[in-house]
């Protein structure tokens, strides 16, 4: 079965190209640039894998992640999370690490980031054998 990945970014220019690397490897991708509509959209149909930046205009990455996790159908969803701030990648390592079974299926992925090394976390997360 196919793994479905919702990424929620406020720049077109990353979702576009998020999408059609995400695409190629067989997965199915939605995008959201609204940050406010993602926790609804998540709780209305959850996917396999949230891929989600921590700078958004609208709501912060780590809103939307704590109310996934205060959600008991979003509470398990995986997350990986990506930021050029080094000091909230950090405070959300921490943050994880911290509490490890809140924050179990939450990884952390620092901008600027090779695209392999973002598909590579997503393949570990979601299994290599991921189509059907």
């Amino acid at each position: 079965m196919t793994k479905r990945i919702l990424v929620i970014d406020d720049k077109p220019n990353l979702l576009a190209l998020l999408r059609m690397l995400l695409e190629e490897e067989q997965y199915q991708v939605s995008v959201l640039q609204d940050g406010r509509e993602a926790v609804q959209r998540i709780r209305e149909n959850p996917p396999d894998l949230v891929i989600l930046d921590l700078k958004l205009d609208e709501v912060s990455g780590t809103d939307i992640l704590e109310s996934l996790r205060a959600h008991e159908g979003t509470a398990e969803i995986p997350v990986i999370i990506y930021t050029a701030a080094v000091l909230e990648a950090e405070a959300v390592s921490k943050l994880v690490t911290g509490n490890p079974t809140r924050y179990a299926n939450v990884s952390v992925v620092q901008k600027p980031f090779e695209l392999d090394t973002l598909l590579g976390r997503v393949q570990q997360v979601l299994g290599a054998a991921h189509t059907a």
